[in-house]
């Protein structure tokens, strides 16, 4: 141990880059790494076992590679716990007494306001250094912000674009003549279903003998947390972070643009990248993200629009998520537009269900810790948006089952776009539709007992019904909305009989799905 420690670099689970700004002139003479593993982290919402596998066997794996440097490491692990992360570095500064501590900012509001107030109770602000993971600072975002009297993500991406040299020509102008190719990204399979799965399947990372130990410890620390453990296939190392992202430019790439928003029961995958929870975790750089995809378009190896498409997820949708997250906290996980105010119906934890598609989106995300955003946002999200979930609820559930999600990506996610609570901060008008959308994007339909075309009756597929009564219950506010004036139109069609008999049929089908149980 360093008699004298000059400073204490604190590293949290999300903050994995070994080229991070907090190493800067780190000495391991003088310096030290402090990590933590928390069971309060897993607790506080209900965290589904996967994902805190995910995020302890890629800590763990991060301290042994700066042990092998020579570099000392303070770790606590989960046996140890200590109640909280703030109370853990409370004891590890009272133990080790550095002269002070570096950081770069924690991914979630509430552990930064916890972890400052442990520093400045013992006189150690930190210094903090510039997160250059991202590619937009949150001042950048701020100042964009301010220029503008509504935030749209797609004026931002273009300013990243040319700031950034991303996907333009030589004059400096966007590839193809056009800044977004979205309109070419929308198919859906077909009777013949998805092409060439087989060959496409991702790369499945084996655990090796440290993650098999995490596998373990959490099975047995937190047997009621959601999540099954068995599949378990990550990729934990930056190694492995970087062999999935040659994984997938060689193999759905091409295929990713075209089918991006399709679904398909039984298939989790299909032409995504599977990249989101490495790089949330920081084990892999976006700008190798982007650099590595738009070398396949100028190879000629993957269509443009495919490119651009996924392009615009990192360089524009990401950086704009988390700017959304800095400058709009700490109320922002509150905001309520819509006054919804159920409970999350228990299937959500199990997957218990008679509707094909959330019993299958469900499921998977149980089994696997992840679904693809068009099953997040058309599928869970537009259901929990229709039934009336509290966002709150709603954003609970998102943060505690899925592998990558850390509280500033996945906040405005389910708040903004998905829920609308902010009343139109992030998302120009509600992101809802019927059953008919989802039987037009995937063979969930198929297979379910419902039919997407009727609203009430035996057979109504409940997001019809939830859809037309979410517009009826809506439809004052909405109007003010002209991006819903189709929408509303068709509402106006429907006489007062049959505005009644489906919010009979909603308020029956909501009464049927009150939680039995608290989770």
């Amino acid at each position: 141990m360093i008699a004298a420690m000059r400073h204490l670099v604190l590293v949290l689970g999300d903050q994995l880059n070994r080229d991070s700004s907090a190493f800067d002139g780190f000495d391991p003479a003088v310096d030290i790494v402090w990590m933590a593993e928390e069971r309060h982290e897993s607790l506080r919402v209900p965290s589904s076992r996967i994902r805190t596998v995910m995020f302890l066997a890629a800590m763990r794996h991060f301290r042994d590679d700066l042990r092998a440097e020579g570099w000392q490491v303070d770790y606590q692990l989960l046996a140890d716990s200590k109640g909280s992360l703030a109370q853990a570095l409370d004891a590890a500064l009272r133990r080790l007494r550095p002269s002070g501590v570096i950081w770069f900012e924690p991914g979630e509001w509430q552990v930064r306001a916890d972890l400052l107030a442990v520093l400045e109770r013992h006189g150690l602000p930190p210094v903090v250094r510039d997160d250059r993971h991202f590619l937009c600072t949150p001042e950048r975002f701020a100042a964009h912000a301010a220029e503008r009297k509504q935030l749209r993500m797609e004026f931002f991406y273009r300013q990243m674009r040319r700031e950034h040299r991303v996907l333009l020509d030589a004059e400096g102008e966007p590839e193809g003549g056009e800044w977004n190719f979205d309109s070419e990204n929308r198919k859906s399979f077909g009777k013949a279903g998805p092409p060439r799965l087989t060959e496409s399947a991702p790369v499945a990372f084996v655990p090796d003998a440290t993650t098999r130990e995490v596998l373990r410890e959490v099975a047995e620390a937190f047997p009621e947390n959601p999540g099954e453990l068995a599949s378990f296939d990550w990729p934990v190392t930056p190694a492995e972070a970087l062999r999935a992202l040659q994984d997938f430019v060689q193999h759905r790439l091409a295929n990713f643009g075209d089918y991006q928003d399709a679904m398909w029961t039984a298939e989790p995958w299909l032409f995504h990248s599977r990249l989101s929870a490495a790089m949330n975790l920081k084990l892999l750089n976006p700008r190798v993200v982007i650099a590595a995809v738009e070398a396949e378009y100028r190879s000629g190896r993957a269509p443009l629009a495919a490119v651009e498409g996924f392009i615009r997820q990192i360089l524009g949708w990401r950086e704009y998520v988390r700017g959304i997250y800095w400058t709009q906290m700490p109320d922002y996980a509150d905001r309520n537009a819509l006054a919804a105010n159920q409970p999350l119906p228990d299937f959500f934890w199990t997957g218990e269900t008679d509707m094909a598609c959330l019993k299958d989106a469900v499921t998977q995300t149980l089994q696997h810790g992840y679904a693809h955003h068009i099953q997040r946002l058309m599928v869970t999200g537009l259901y929990t948006l229709l039934y009336g979930v509290a966002p709150r609820a709603v954003h609970e559930w998102y943060l505690g089952v899925y592998v990558d999600a850390i509280e500033w990506v996945e906040l405005p996610n389910t708040i903004g776009m998905s829920q609308y609570a902010d009343g139109g901060v992030m998302a120009s008008k509600p992101y809802v539709a019927s059953g008919k959308y989802i039987d037009r994007m995937s063979n969930y339909c198929k297979g379910c007992r419902y039919k997407p075309a009727e609203s009430v009756g035996d057979n109504a597929c409940p997001f019809t019904t939830l859809y037309w009564d979410f517009l009826n219950t809506h439809a004052d506010s909405l109007a003010k909305n002209p991006r819903m004036g189709m929408q509303l139109k068709n509402l106006n069609r429907l006489d007062a009989d049959a505005r009644a008999r489906i919010a009979a049929q909603a308020a029956a089908h909501r009464h049927a799905h009150q939680p039995q149980s608290p989770v």
